[in-house]
């Protein structure tokens, strides 16, 4: 009589399970974002938030939790419950970089369950507007001739401007003192107000000011020039052909979140991906948008691994 009550009782618990992950979602879903507003990462989180909250019938909030390189948010939303109602927006930084160079990491990258990857957008590098270097020719050569007297301002340690700033060291041989702030945006700004040389952000953040000429982009940090800002050179035709950095992102959810709600957060994130219109206003912004596609994910993080692994090794960056 106990094991028929026992076995009831769990399939009654088996069917509530299965009842909850078909209504997912009943309620707004949180997006956490690991750096401030106004940068890149948060324009996309935003963006495509708002078009996976139309598909999935309820709000995606954004939910900015700046610092430490990523791990604050990335904390957060691994130890949310697994019920898809926390989401993850991850990055380089979080899901790369930080393994290799934190000691001890309060969250395991690969616990992670990825809903799919997002976007990327190639980095532009550019330098307060009164610095006195037209290009990135001229910028190189007053940098070597003031070693470590130029100040790069990212948003943060180990952050993807960051890490630009460390592939730059390497590949034009200079010697640039690394300020991290909480955000991007921060970052720019104290750049516009000349408390740092030189920044390294996607194009919606950079080319705003330097229109205004109170920065001035030197180079994009790809092949490639940038459908949204033409007239800046890539980083091949400026001479420095391996300085080669994008912001990327993908969500992803905590670990033991159910499958059942999984494809539905991923169905979400391909019909948001897939838009016409959400494609033609971030390619605009200088952001190329992926498929989600589940399998996309697993090549592209092989190779960033692999990129940056050796780049931090030779730039030797630790964290406590």
């Amino acid at each position: 009589m106990k094991r028929k009550i026992m076995a009831a009782a769990l399939a009654l618990a088996a069917g509530l399970g299965g009842t909850a992950q078909a209504a997912f979602p009943d309620h707004p879903v949180r997006l956490v974002v690991p750096f401030g507003a106004g940068g890149i990462t948060d324009i996309v989180a935003r963006q495509v938030g708002k078009g996976m909250g139309d598909a999935l019938g309820q709000s995606v909030v954004v939910e900015n939790r700046p610092g430490a390189g990523g791990v604050i948010a990335a904390q957060v939303a691994a130890t949310a419950a697994p019920d898809g109602y926390t989401i993850f927006m991850g990055t380089v930084g979080t899901q790369v970089v930080n393994p290799l160079i934190y000691a001890k990491l309060s969250y395991d990258p690969d616990k992670f369950v990825p809903v799919g990857l997002v976007s990327g957008s190639p980095y532009l590098l550019a330098v307060r507007g009164d610095l006195p270097a037209a290009n990135f020719g001229e910028f190189v050569a007053y940098a070597k001739a003031h070693p470590a007297k130029l100040n790069f301002g990212s948003a943060g340690t180990a952050s993807s401007p960051h890490l630009g700033l460390e592939l730059l060291k390497l590949t034009a041989g200079v010697d640039i003192v690394h300020v991290p702030f909480k955000s991007g945006s921060e970052a720019v700004n104290a750049a516009i107000g000349g408390q740092v040389d030189v920044v390294m952000d996607a194009s919606p953040v950079i080319m705003p000011h330097a229109a205004s000429g109170k920065l001035r982009a030197l180079a994009v940090a790809s092949d490639q020039r940038l459908p949204s800002a033409p007239q800046v050179p890539s980083s091949s035709e400026a001479g420095d052909a391996a300085l080669q950095i994008s912001s990327w992102n993908a969500f992803f959810a905590p670990a033991g979140t159910p499958p059942a709600v999984l494809e539905k957060l991923n169905a979400a994130l391909r019909q948001t991906l897939a838009s016409p219109d959400l494609k033609a206003r971030l390619a605009a912004q200088g952001t190329q948008l992926y498929t989600g596609a589940p399998d996309e994910y697993a090549r592209f993080i092989a190779a960033e691994k692999a990129k940056w692994a050796e780049i931090v090794k030779r730039a030797d960056i630790k964290m406590d």
